[in-house]
């Protein structure tokens, strides 16, 4: 476990993002006093900020996951043969 304060994390972010991205934690200081940790993401954690957004706002209750997971949409019905539609198509466009 690293700590840094903040003007030097700020000036060598990336350093310190990669240290924390391999495994290790980087408690932040300023002035002597730890203000924030940063580490690797959680196992659960998505890798996608959309998906770990939404994630945390189902976690914090924010938001409820749907009843029914849809695996694929439901077949779609036609309203009309193919043929009847063109056939109407063509009379309404005889009156032009």
């Amino acid at each position: 476990m690293r700590s840094v304060g903040i003007k030097v994390l700020n000036s060598r972010l990336s350093e310190y993002v990669r240290l924390a991205a391999s495994g290790e934690t980087i408690l932040v200081t300023d002035r002597d006093r730890v203000v924030a940790e940063m580490g690797p993401p959680q196992p659960t954690r998505s890798p996608l900020v959309a998906d770990a957004f939404l994630a945390d706002l189902v976690r914090s209750g924010v938001l409820r996951p749907g009843l029914v997971a849809a695996t694929e949409p439901p077949p779609s019905q036609p309203t009309a043969p193919l043929s009847e539609i063109l056939t109407d198509l063509d009379s309404a466009r005889a009156d032009r």
